[in-house]
């Protein structure tokens, strides 16, 4: 069994949402569909719009170590979620760009994190607060959006 089905299952089975969102039957290949009110989908969406409140709400200065710890561990949970996101759209076999995006998301959250905790001056610190917040508005943004046909 390779490692990324043996993560898949191990993440399927501690989030009733992922389970469900893959119980999921594929669509017809002709019609788009929307995920958002997906269950797994709706609580990425929710996580995201309440942690991009946080890191707004610090205004570019990173907020005291332990509400900061939370914060990380929170879009860690989240990062997670995306990549299930990810998986069970793979696995459908649907929606190619938010598949891809929800995956890039996904490894970019980590990132944006370790940046805002190294940042060395406060413009550096507000720069990558900045980008954390325009990145946990994309997750809402590209999960809520119409779907579109493929082309």
């Amino acid at each position: 069994m390779s490692c990324g089905i043996a993560l898949a299952a191990a993440l399927m089975l501690s989030d009733p949402n992922v389970a469900m969102a893959a119980a999921v039957p594929p669509p017809p290949a002709d019609a788009p569909v929307s995920v958002a009110g997906e269950p797994l989908f709706a609580d990425i969406v929710a996580r995201s719009g309440r942690l991009k409140a946080l890191v707004d709400g610090w205004n570019g200065v990173r907020p005291a170590a332990d509400v900061f710890a939370a914060f990380r561990t929170e879009a860690t949970a989240l990062a997670e979620l995306d990549m299930q996101g990810h998986l069970i759209l793979k696995e459908r076999g649907t929606d190619g760009d938010l598949k891809c995006i929800l995956r890039g998301i996904s490894e970019d959250i980590p990132l944006k994190i370790e940046a805002a905790a190294s940042a060395a001056t406060a413009r550096e610190q507000a720069e990558a607060l900045s980008d954390l917040s325009y990145l946990l508005n994309d997750n809402v943004e590209v999960i809520t959006a119409p779907p579109q046909p493929e082309v």
